[in-house]
Formats: C-alpha cells, structure tokens, sequence
C-alpha cells in the first residue's frame, strides 16, 4: 500500500470499515463483538456521530447489549437488522478529537465475551479532516437561488462573508454554515425541451397527488411517484444534497426507504477554477433523474465540482464527509457508484485511487486521467499558437510561413486536432482552428496568472484586501500541498526545459530542420508569476482591441533574436508532492470502470479520445493490466454529442457488481457481464463493434481494431516531443545533444555541426531522454 502525505502529516489513505474485536479468549470467532464504523473511518469521523454495526455474539441476547460512549449509554440508538443478529445505530455527541466507544454484555453470565473498545476521532464538520488549512478567503453562496439556503450563519467577527438580514449587514461568516433544510419534490410530465429546474416541482407529504405527477419503476420493479426527498446543508464548508426517492415519507424525520434501490450514485461535476468560493450546486445534478427514476440515491457536493476548485485532496475529503453523512441517515449502501464527465471523471479515477471503498465503480464520461498532467502539455498551446499566429503568421512583422496557415499543419507540433473549414472567432470568424484555440484558449491564464480571477460573491467579503492579495493560480488553490517559495507564490511544477517541440514532425518529415530549429529557438516558456501581468482583451475588457492578447503573450517568455528563449523550470519539491498526494493517477485500482465519451474530434472539443487509451496506460503500468476498465465511445452528428449511453452504463455496471457480490471470488474482471467490453456505437447508441480487440492499434502494436479503424485518436505537444503516450511526466531527465544524436533521436536528418551548435545553444542543460523516469518522481518511489 502506498503512503502518501495528507495534509501536514503521513498517513495511510485506505478508507474503508474500521473493526474492533475484543480478545478471543478461547471463545470462537463467532462468539465475540465484531464492531464496525460503517459511515467512515474511525480515525475521519466528523460531525459529531457515526454509525456503528454490531454484530452481537450468540451468547448474549440483543437486548443485554449496552454501547457506552465516553461512558453514557446510548444503546436506545441502535435497532436490529431483521433476520440478523446485528445492530445498526448512530453514536452521537461526541468530541472533537479522541472518543471511547465500549460495546458490551449487561451481566456476566457464562460465555459472555469480553467487552470491545473503539476509538472513534472526531472533527468539525466544516473540516478539514486531512486536507490542511482551510482557504482563505473563502466566500459564501448558500443564498444563491441555485443553493437556495439563504443567508449563512455569522461565526466571525472580523472577516468573511456579509450576512445580510433585511438589507442590513447582522454579521460576518468565515465558514458559511447553514441549517440543514429538508424539501420534498415531485417530478412532473413536463413535455420533452422543458428546463430542467420546471420539471420538477415543490411537494407536502400527505397533500392530494397532483395531476401532473409521474410515477416511475426502479431497477428493482417497484413503480411508485416519483417523488424525492432532498437534503440540503454544508459539510467541509461547502453546499451538498443528498436526494432519494421517498414516495412513502410522512414527514421530514420519517426516512422510509421502501422505494430506494439500497444503491448510491455520487455526481461528480467538472470545469475548472481556482476555489475561494462555496460554489453552486447544479440542478441536474442533484435531482439527477437517470439515478433517481431507477432508485438510486444522488450524492452531490458543491465540493466535488470542478468549476469550484481542483484541489482533489479537499475533493476526496468532502465527498467522504457527504458519504459518511448519507449512510448516518440511510445505513451502508449495496455500493456506490459515481458518474460525471470531464473534471467529474477526473475525480473518480483519482478518488479510487486514493480513498479505496468510497467508490465501489464509476462511469467516467469525457475522461481525463487526473488535472495536473494534463496541464503540462496544454501549458504548451498558446505557446505554440503565439509562434504560429504571431512570429510565423499574419500578426507578426516578418514574413508568413504558409505553412502554419494550413491549420492541420498545426497538428504536426501540437498533436491535437485542427480544422482547415472550421471558423475562429477569435479572429471574427476566419476559416482555421485547432483544439488549442477552441478547447483550451482561455485556461492559460486561469491556471497560470496570478492576478487573473475572481469569486462568485467576492463583493460581499470583509476585507476587500484579503480579496485582493489573492492568487488566482493552480498551484496556490493546492498550496496546501505544493508549498510556498520564499517570496509567498506556490511552488510550481509546469516545466519544459529540455523539450524538443516537434520532434517527431521533424524525423518524419513533416518540418524541417530550420523551422525545427526556428520553433525551438523562438519558445521559452512561461513568465515568473512574480513578474506576470493582468491579461489582455478579450480576457480583461479594458482597452479594447488596442490591449488584445488572446495568447497571453505579455506573461510568456519568447525570443526574437539574438539569443535563444530560457525555458521555464520547474519546481522539483511541487512535483514530488503532487505525486506524494495522490493528486496523479498512477493506475493503480481495480473496481469496475466504464470509460465512455461521444467522440468530438471534429468539434475540436477539449475532451479529446486520447485520454482514456492514457488512463488504460496507466493501469497496465501499475498493474500490467486494465481488466476493470472498459471503453465506450459514441459517434457524434455534426460535431455534438447526441445520445446518452450513460443509462446502458448504468445497467451493465448494475449487473458487474451483482456478479462481484454474488461471487467476490473470481474478481472484478471475472465477473465481467457479456456488455461490459470495450465497445463503439453509432450516433443513435447502435452497437457498431465490441470485444477486447475494437480498440487495438492505439496502445499496442496489433493492426487497428474495428473502432480504432472509425474513431481516429491524435497526440499531444509532449508525445510529438517524444514523451510517453500516458502523458504522467513533469520533468525529463537530460541527455547532452551530442548523445541525443548519437542515439538516433533526429532519425535520418543529418545534424552538421551548425545544427548542432544551434541545438547546443537552444538546450544548454541538455535535451529530454523520455527513456528515463520522471526527475520529478519522490527519490522513495
């Protein structure tokens, strides 16, 4: 088991069931306490409870059971599971910090076991558990209509968010708590293109049944109203709901389950941003109609969106906290299971792996296999397009190369798609465009300037200069983990030194060993954040046209003679830590996966294929091989997406972890159902082809399978650079250009010594030698 740091201090990251047994004695296994924390990990309960299950011995009756916590008897807490001789119950009242839980026989009778303690530690419900120091600042939203929680409560009394009671300021909240609020809802036969939120409308238990109220049938055949009990607070500072179908409910407290399935789906959103804000919570999400309609229960978190923040580490954490919350209400579910797209794909691939037993599977739509490095290729795009656009184009003051005109000729370079008929709006809808420009433009100075952002809200902290000393940067929203330099910024990891940008365009052909040469010289990399500058037009409106800066070129480092560009290094100790939190997806796990994406190469959309085939990398990597993981692709009609098979997803996930409950023995990819295979469809959800060969050609040597022969997958900065297909490497170790020659590197271009010369001056430290590990892997590793 790897360990890996949380937080300040190192410690395991395996969450699962925490078990106490008292000694044996003698007595049979079966004749002890076997006690277990249900709701999370002992030592990461919060909130101030957790649910226990019992499991009594023989020789005690259920009723002489007595569950003392730190000595007060809370016994009357817990009921029996029918047709077991176990107790479920919640522990409550406990202590921040350490707590004693004793479960023991009333009276001394022969064969009594020994009594079992558990030490339960317990921490706020605003958090953190694991994740360090809460941001600041930090602003809330609970009175977002989205959110609809009203004003938070005041809990600070010099700094956070306004509370706003009748139009006057009653106080500040730093850590925008609410009281939980419990909403029962119903959903309507609302015609097809009806909005979401109006498909849905407000229910009293016990009031007559509307006319317009749906019923619907879960996986289990029960068809019953469609109607939801929703709960809505804040656990880890954020907003989250938790939402069931509760057809039978009498009242808020009632809780009958009879209609939930026993099954949980947690909604995982994505984006991208830089936190300091609560978030909003999404509609669709939290009423998620394809989980509810088939009975599961919806977990949801403002906390577990990307569009909020990328701090996964704090991710995981809240979405263990919303967890541990829902099985307090509900008791322990068959599993979980998780669904999202984008950044929500991120996330499960990167919670499995560091939280295993939060999920039990996933449906990772529109996959990528973690956030941060993903981010060292794309830091690449507007360095690329700056050089096209600008030094090589119409926007510079030399002369054009045609041949960055031809816009697919940009894929030589960067390795994503381009279009030669697509318009660009950036250029008032010229014919040319690339995924650089139409997926990516714009997250460059997100993620990298400092001085670039903003939070929902931000108007109403206190005070404004806590909101102005902000850096709204990647690296400061995880700073908890990368660390500071002296100066106050957050470590960096993005570096590119030693990087040949169109290296392998050059060996085959596509460039030449001038404008090889031009493009190395030219590309340096990006500005200190000390040193970066607000953004240009369009990003920043002021000034217009006249302060137009689509590639962010004011914050970047580039040269135009005489000497070459200095490319930007990266920091050793961010890398090392980003490793070290879990915060890469390494591949290791081995719950079932389907990875299923509509395939939008032609739109030049930003979740492009070659990002499942680089998480199936990983796996075989950790583990030598990817059998929990399956691929689906769905082909798109004029560049959209037009068809959902996340409802087949659903289904056959449903069947793998049956199979795995029913006979855990022959594992997860034993218990494979005949659908869960790679497999790729039509526009119209139609099976085009399935089996384990369909995507062959991508990730090994064997001729193109049937789906890899219609879906065509493109590359990226870094593999064009020669990196490793997985894209999981911050910083390569350097060879001497010399070396790189002698080994082949350059193909059959013939280097005299003015190309090596130049090469030498570009690349002073060296050239990267992808055949060598990661430099920025932890030495222990």
């Amino acid at each position: 088991m790897r360990r890996i740091a949380l937080g300040c201090a190192a410690v395991l990251f395996f969450v699962g069931f925490a078990h106490a047994k008292g000694p044996a004695g003698g007595i049979p296994a079966r004749d002890v306490f076997d006690v277990r924390v249900v709701s999370s990990a002992a030592d990461q309960v919060s909130g101030g409870d957790a649910r226990l299950h019992i499991d009594v011995p023989r020789t005690v009756p259920l009723h002489q059971v007595r569950v003392l916590v730190n000595g007060a008897n809370q016994r009357d807490r817990f009921s029996e599971v029918p047709g077991t001789r176990r107790l479920t119950g919640v522990v409550d009242g406990l202590e921040l910090g350490d707590n004693i839980v004793r479960v023991e026989p009333n009276g001394r009778g022969q064969g009594r076991p020994a009594a079992v303690e558990l030490m339960l530690t317990n921490h706020p419900i605003v958090g953190p558990i694991f994740s360090g120091e809460h941001q600041y600042p930090f602003v809330c939203t609970t009175m977002h209509p989205d959110n609809g929680l009203g004003q938070p409560i005041p809990d600070d009394p010099v700094t956070g968010t306004r509370v706003i009671v009748g139009g006057e300021t009653v106080g500040l909240s730093r850590n925008c708590s609410v009281d939980t609020v419990v909403d029962f809802v119903y959903r309507t036969s609302m015609p097809a293109g009806t909005r979401e939120q109006d498909k849905w409308k407000p229910y009293t238990p016990g009031m007559a049944r509307p006319g317009d109220m749906m019923q619907t049938t879960t996986i289990d055949g029960k068809t019953v109203d469609f109607i939801v009990r929703r709960e809505r607070g804040t656990i880890n500072r954020f907003v989250y709901s938790i939402a069931v179908l509760a057809p039978f409910d009498a009242d808020p407290h009632t809780l009958n389950s009879d209609a939930w399935n026993g099954k949980v789906i947690f909604r995982f959103d994505g984006g991208v941003a830089i936190g300091h804000t609560q978030g909003r919570l999404a509609f669709g999400g939290t009423l998620y109609e394809t989980g509810l309609s088939r009975g599961y229960a919806v977990l949801y978190s403002t906390g577990t969106r990307t569009n909020v923040h990328y701090n996964l580490q704090l991710g995981g954490e809240t979405a263990l906290m919303v967890k541990e919350r829902f099985i307090e209400l509900y008791d322990d579910p068959a599993y979980t299971v998780a669904i999202g797209g984008s950044g929500g794909a991120i996330q499960q691939y990167v919670y499995a792996q560091n939280h295993p037993g939060l999920l039990d599977g996933g449906i990772p739509q529109y996959s990528y296999p973690d956030m941060v490095t993903q981010a060292i290729h794309i830091g690449d795009c507007e360095l690329t397009e700056f050089y096209f656009d600008v030094i090589e184009g119409p926007f510079g003051p030399g002369p054009v190369n045609t041949k960055w005109q031809t816009w697919t000729n940009r894929t030589f370079i960067q390795g994503l798609a381009a279009s030669n008929t697509l318009p660009n709006v950036y250029f008032g809808g010229t014919i040319g465009l690339t995924e650089c420009i139409n997926g990516w433009r714009g997250l460059s100075p997100l993620a990298l300037n400092p001085n670039f952002g903003q939070a929902l809200n931000q108007q109403l902290f206190e005070p404004q200069s806590a909101i102005a000393a902000i850096e709204w940067t990647h690296f400061s929203d995880i700073v908890n983990i990368v660390g500071t330099r002296p100066d106050g910024f957050a470590r960096r990891y993005w570096d590119n030194v030693g990087v040949q940008y169109g290296l392998g365009a050059l060996v085959a052909g596509d460039i030449t060993m001038a404008e090889f040469l031009k493009l190395n010289f030219v590309i340096g990399g990006w500005k200190d954040p000390a040193d970066m500058v607000q953004e240009g037009f369009p990003f920043v409106p002021t000034g217009g046209m006249a302060n137009f800066d689509v590639w962010s070129a004011r914050n970047q480092v580039y040269s135009t003679g005489p000497a070459p560009a200095l490319r930007t290094e990266g920091d050793i100790e961010a890398m090392r830590a980003v490793y070290r939190s879990g915060l890469v997806f390494m591949g290791d796990i081995d719950i079932p996966m389907i990875d299923w994406r509509p395939y939008l190469e032609p739109a030049l959309d930003m979740h492009n294929t070659h990002q499942s085939f680089a998480a199936r990398q990983r796996m075989l990597n950790a583990k030598g091989e990817a059998d929990n993981m399956v691929v689906w692709f769905t082909d798109n009609l004029n560049g959209r997406a037009v068809f959902d098979q996340t409802p087949e997803a659903l289904e056959v996930l449903d069947a793998w972890l049956g199979n795995i409950a029913h006979n855990p023995a022959a594992g997860v990819a034993g218990n494979k159902p005949p659908r869960a295979t790679d497999r790729c469809f039509t526009a119209v959800g139609e099976e085009i082809a399935s089996g384990d060969d369909v995507w062959n050609g991508i990730i090994d040597a064997h001729p193109p399978g049937a789906c890899t022969q219609l879906f065509k997958t493109y590359s990226t900065t870094r593999r064009v650079a020669g990196g490793p297909f997985e894209q999981s490497l911050f910083k390569c170790q350097l060879i001497p250009v010399s070396e790189a020659a002698a080994r082949g590197f350059y193909g059959n271009v013939t280097l005299g010594p003015v190309e090596i010369g130049t090469l030498h001056a570009i690349f002073p430290q060296g050239v990267c030698d992808y055949s060598k590990p990661d430099a920025g892997l932890p030495p222990e590793w």
